[in-house]
């Protein structure tokens, strides 16, 4: 596991090394190569050691000199015009001189003493002596950069004993010591101590008469304080705060601490202060098995609630208003998942919140995340149990879930406090899902044959309409409560052959049956059975058929072009009324969907009769990795399908196609990318109907220049629905984001969201940063319009930190084993 102040224990971790490593260099028998003579010591490796990377046998030491002499039990080595090199256990040592007594195994390294570890981690002194037990050593003028770039330096560094190490006189920075042309510069942070020591018995190091110094100004100081002995992996202690400013809450403070159980669990508690309302406590717990992991977040307060009124009726929500009783309020968000070895793993989530606002209230970080077999979309949680089998050749899995949902359904244009939620009873509770395919290793005539079955049970407590139930145009709302409640079991082969001609003609003939069993309860009287039984099979033919061509146009481009082609025929398919749609409703017609034998996500509604698909893919490559790539395809059906037109939300007796396929001919799928540079590359996607109208389309382009410039744009539309309206799905948004260096480290970051359907600003941050590799700093201005907040706009002003090695505000969660 690991927090975000992790870089802070690599940090920790590498101080130790050098603490107890600038001892290793001279403590072994050793063996000594001069330009003048040849000496190995008396002592012997034993056989069964086995040479290291650097081809030395373990307890050996290399040493190439310009002369070397022995008086006695004492060997030395001197540089003539160059520095003694010495190698042992990976380490490498270069020094103007170097002695090793033979007898008491005490060696020491003078003049420009540089020291390398495996790691890369590099020692610098001008003397260096330690005796072959470890217990004593001493560097002096000490200095070290490390391979992450930190540097420590020192007057002395002294191993007391085996168990104390002390840095005197010491200073520690993040950040680099020299600029690009190699001349010292005063780094961005450091802390300077008077004396650093590590006890190794305590598991901790301790900082006496500390001061911290930002661009060499002193800012803090602090007589003495400790941190966790590296060899601790993980320990309790304060986390880098964060700290923001929203009209609701005020001035806000989140000061997160890690509280360490064991080497396998640890709580974070991290309370929310707010200077406008009631703190919010935060806890996190983990822990984690031989097999298993279980994460598990938390937040309780007992307050009003704030930040929905148009109190002065300019159309904006107030955010300093407080409504209501005062009441508990909290949320739980938990996963789990057990994972042994072999072909089975199970797992959970429970995610639940008291009320649909406290998420956006009090800003909880990332409420929305897909731990498990299945989850929610965005603005809603999911908590369900699942178990998965996989091998080679099948997979199988039986979940059950539930959802709470987060969403406005509909926006009050006064003031969100009137906004109406989704109703979570509409939703379905899913018990059980089952989903198993298997393949055969053998080829049936010669081809690939796959057998999957699906089985779902949906139960609703309260009736909802379009689009899960198709009722005929103009019919009345039914006056009912109960939810439409169905089952279906599915079975489906899907044999595939691939065939290559002669002249590269690749053919893919296939056959794919499918048959379906539904059972179906509580419709409305509108469709004339409250209960039914519902059958239904397809069976599909066809043939894939693609040609691709090259044609190198010179010594470094080339352009491959290759038509596509896809032939079948069905039978009529059965698209009963009666069926609830329940896994078909959002689906997006593109270059990945449009060959596919089943184009329409889910099982509920399938395609039939005979189509015949086709398109074109033209892709340029040039100059090293350049490329530009267009797609264009159509499919052409033989029959209308009417089902798959859908009323119109704000006018239920017109119909509409969102899935561009009802038609006898399907939208035209444009799509494209390119990448006409080292640091430029887009892409973009679009779907027009016959008479050449966008109904939808996305693009984006992102840039990088000098070495940290960076600028993305992006663009979507939808105007799949014909009828204008609050409920309609049509939209269209461009997104910006961006950070430009202005001068030397100082720069200004920028992000925004505009809608264009409402001519909208919905969502900003414009802030100055700098930014110098080890310590990030953004101040700036956020403001928050969007229609998916249900509690109402918001702004304030962000502060965001990042320190090298320190870490960043917050913490990061990594439930992975």
């Amino acid at each position: 596991m690991k927090q975000r102040n992790g870089s802070a224990s690599q940090r920790q971790g590498s101080r130790t090394r050098l603490l107890a490593g600038v001892a290793l260099f001279a403590c072994l028998p050793l063996t000594l190569a001069t330009a003048a003579q040849a000496q190995t010591s008396p002592a012997t490796t034993p056989p069964s050691d086995q040479p290291g990377p650097d081809g030395l046998p373990p307890r050996a030491v290399y040493i190439e000199a310009g002369s070397a002499t022995r008086e006695g039990d004492v060997i030395s080595a001197l540089g003539d015009g160059e520095r003694v090199l010495a190698r042992f256990q990976s380490h490498t040592l270069r020094a103007g001189r170097v002695t090793y007594d033979m007898t008491s195994g005490a060696g020491t390294a003078d003049d420009k003493v540089e020291l390398t570890s495996p790691e890369g981690d590099t020692v610098y002194a001008s003397h260096l002596e330690l005796d072959s037990d470890l217990n004593a050593g001493v560097a002096v003028d000490f200095a070290t950069r490390l391979s992450n770039g930190a540097s420590l330096m020192a007057a002395t560094a002294v191993r007391r004993s085996a168990n104390v190490n002390e840095l005197n006189y010491a200073l520690f920075t993040p950040c680099p010591i020299c600029d690009a042309e190699g001349n010292p510069k005063t780094p961005s942070i450091s802390i300077q101590a008077e004396k650093v020591v590590q006890d190794e018995e305590l598991r901790a190091i301790l900082f006496r008469n500390a001061l911290f110094r930002v661009g060499g100004v002193p800012v803090f100081w602090l007589p003495a304080f400790a941190v966790p002995d590296p060899t601790v992996e993980r320990s309790s202690g304060f986390l880098v705060p964060s700290v923001n400013y929203d009209e609701g809450r005020g001035l806000s403070v989140e000061g997160p601490y890690l509280h360490v159980v064991s080497p396998s669990e640890d709580w974070l508690i991290s309370p929310q202060f707010n200077t406008a309302v009631l703190p919010l406590l935060n806890l996190q717990w983990r822990r984690r098995f031989a097999d298993a992991s279980i994460v598990a977040r938390g937040g309780y307060t007992y307050a009003q609630n704030f930040g929905d009124f148009d109190l002065d009726g300019d159309g904006d929500a107030e955010s300093n208003v407080d409504f209501g009783d005062r009441t508990s309020r909290s949320y739980l968000l938990a996963h789990g998942r057990w994972d042994p070895a072999g072909p089975w793993r199970a797992g959970f989530t429970a995610e639940r919140v008291s009320d649909k606002t406290l998420f956006d209230r009090y800003d909880v970080r990332d409420p929305y995340q897909d731990n498990g077999l299945y989850y929610g979309d965005q603005r809603r949680l999911i908590s369900q149990l699942y178990a998965e089998r996989q091998t080679a050749r099948s997979y199988v899995s039986v979940a059950a879930f539930s959802i709470q949902s987060l969403r406005v359904d509909q926006f009050n244009p006064i003031t969100p406090a009137l906004n109406i939620f989704e109703d979570d009873n509409t939703l379905p509770v899913v018990a059980p899902l089952v989903d198993a395919r298997w393949e055969p290793v053998e080829r049936i005539l010669g081809g690939r044959l796959r057998l999957k079955s699906s089985a779902v049970s949906l139960t609703r407590d309260a009736y909802v309409g379009a689009p899960v139930l198709r009722l005929p145009p103009m019919a009345a709302v039914p006056t009912i409560t109960d939810g439409v409640d169905s089952r279906r079991l599915t079975f489906q082969t899907d044999w595939r052959r691939v065939i290559i001609s002669p002249g590269g003609i690749r053919f893919e003939p296939f056959l794919d049956a499918r048959a379906d069993f539904y059972s179906v309860s509580d419709l409305p009287p509108v469709l004339s059975l409250e209960d039914t039984t519902i059958t239904r099979g397809r069976v599909t033919a066809g043939i894939d058929v693609a040609y691709p061509l090259i044609k190198r146009l010179s010594a470094t481009s080339d352009i491959v072009i290759e038509p596509l082609a896809q032939l079948s025929i069905s039978n009529k398919p059965n698209l009963d009324p009666r069926i609830p749609i329940e896994d078909t409703q959002t689906f997006e017609l593109d270059e990945t969907s449009l060959f596919r034998v089943d184009r329409l996500p889910g099982y509920d509604v399938y395609e039939g009769g005979g189509r015949l698909t086709a398109g074109a893919r033209a892709t340029l490559r040039w100059d090293e990795g350049r490329t530009a790539s267009l797609f264009i395809g159509r499919s052409v059906r033989s029959d209308e399908e009417t089902a798959f037109r859908i009323p119109v939300p704000d006018a239920p007796a017109r119909l509409y196609d969102p899935s561009g396929l009802a038609s006898t001919t399907s939208d035209w799928v444009v799509q494209g990318s390119f990448a006409p540079t080292q640091g430029v590359r887009g892409w973009g996607h679009a779907t027009l109907d016959s008479s050449g109208n966008v109904r939808r389309a996305e693009a984006a382009v992102d840039a990088t220049w000098g070495r940290r410039n960076v600028a993305a744009v992006s663009y979507i539309v939808d105007r799949s629905n014909p009828q204008s309206g609050p409920l309609n799905r049509n939209y269209e948004f461009v997104q910006l984001a961006g950070q430009q260096f202005v001068y030397g480290n100082w720069g200004v970051a920028v992000t925004g969201i505009a809608d264009l359907e409402r001519d909208l600003i919905t969502r900003s941050e414009v802030g100055l940063l700098f930014d110098d590799d080890c310590f990030r700093f953004e101040i700036g201005f956020r403001q928050d319009n969007t229609r998916v907040r249900p509690s109402g706009p918001s702004e304030g002003v962000y502060v965001r930190l990042n320190l090298a090695t320190f870490g960043g505000t917050g913490y990061e969660r990594d439930d992975r084993r």
